[in-house]
């Protein structure tokens, strides 16, 4: 049954930490009546028949040719109300995917949506529409960057049709500046060489890979272990449980990590400039927009920051780098603390990656904004950090 391998070949990506992070990422399979896309709040990793939504096609359709309202918020929001209304009977609480609607559009049987950090350091960087071009020809498409979800299908549909009609024939690989990239084919086997395709083509350019070799990552629960086992360095270890103390008073809950992979990042506020925002939406979504940067190593200095920070964003930061000692996360609890110190890592590697392309490129203000106040990502960050 095609569930069956749409559910293998999600657990294939899933389970592939150099294709998914933090659950990032979704997968379909089609047929003439319905689609099935994994629902939010379901891991590629563990994937199985019962993670995907099963959609009725036609109403996917009418709401492309719907009119709705002009502001965004209003828009997106009458969008999801018909999302949820096209699910089939028998769904109940599942979510589907906020990229359902492209999923259904692209015309292939199975698509998969990644954004793994090798591929988004050509979609986030100053030169990546021209680099795909070199390395893929006319072959593909290339959206520049685009409010998701509603907005984005459209768009994404008017390239498509175009494509066709210069080619015909339909596009396997669609490139989404500052997001990742679709795949699309009528086979398990067929995804899977594209992918293997875009991913060696893009490291053929690469001439430096990120070397995340002696990462140290500390918890509440992994602090006193690490005073025991590296006495060399208990002084250091001591200062960092100490600012995790301080942050986790702040916003409750706090860990730590530090490679020499960050050294270069994390040297000044000059160096910080290539993380300093946000990439893609599942940055914003995990790891906040505005990362802070500070030199103070004392909890006055710490606490004074983070006034300044809430000031001027409105917003606490979820990560702040603490110049030449690591980066430190603030969240609700462990799982979520774990997952923005991950995207953060991410970012550097983004960060690494872009070099070879121009360098970074992040999303601009609006588009940010348009992120933080989108309440389909604030409900997929909420199901993911329980």
């Amino acid at each position: 049954m095609s569930v069956n391998l749409l559910a293998e070949l999600s657990r294939f990506y899933g389970g592939n930490p150099e294709y998914i992070l933090a659950g990032g990422g979704n997968t379909s399979w089609k047929n003439e009546d319905t689609l099935y896309v994994k629902g939010s709040g379901f891991s590629l990793a563990e994937a199985s028949d019962e993670s995907f939504v099963k959609m009725d096609r036609k109403a996917l359709v009418s709401i492309l040719e719907k009119s709705y309202p002009s502001s965004s918020a209003e828009r997106e929001s009458a969008v999801l109300a018909d999302m949820m209304a096209a699910r089939k009977a028998g769904e109940g609480q599942k979510r589907p995917s906020v990229e359902a609607l492209l999923h259904d559009i692209i015309p292939f049987s199975y698509v998969v949506h990644l954004h793994p950090a090798l591929i988004n350091g050509l979609t986030c960087s100053v030169n990546g529409e021209e680099a795909v071009r070199e390395m893929f020809g006319g072959e593909v498409i290339w959206i520049p960057s685009i409010n998701p979800g509603f907005i984005l299908s459209k768009s994404v549909k008017k390239e498509i049709d175009e494509f066709y009609l210069k080619k015909n024939k339909h596009a396997e690989i669609i490139f989404l500046q500052n997001h990742g990239v679709f795949a699309g084919a009528h086979s398990v086997d067929r995804v899977k060489e594209l992918y293997s395709g875009i991913m060696s083509k893009i490291e053929s350019r690469i001439k430096r890979k990120p070397d995340f070799s002696d990462e140290l990552r500390i918890t509440k629960e992994t602090s006193d272990g690490f005073l025991q086992e590296r006495a060399p360095a208990k002084n250091q270890i001591s200062l960092c449980i100490d600012i995790m103390n301080v942050i986790t008073e702040l916003a409750g809950f706090s860990a730590f990590l530090q490679s020499s992979e960050f050294f270069s990042f994390i040297d000044d506020r000059k160096s910080f400039y290539p993380v300093s925002s946000a990439f893609t939406p599942d940055h914003i979504v995990y790891a906040g927009s505005d990362p802070l940067f500070i030199e103070a190593k004392t909890a006055e200095g710490i606490r004074e920051a983070w006034k300044d920070h809430g000031e001027k964003t409105g917003r606490n930061p979820k990560i702040t780098a603490v110049r030449g000692l690591g980066v430190f996360s603030a969240e609700k609890n462990e799982k979520a603390a774990g997952f923005a110190l991950d995207l953060f890592k991410d970012a550097v590697k983004i960060a690494v990656y872009s070099q070879n392309f121009g360098g970074p490129l992040f999303m601009t203000a609006d588009k940010i904004d348009f992120i933080n106040n989108w309440e389909v990502e604030r409900f997929r960050s909420a199901v993911s950090t329980k």
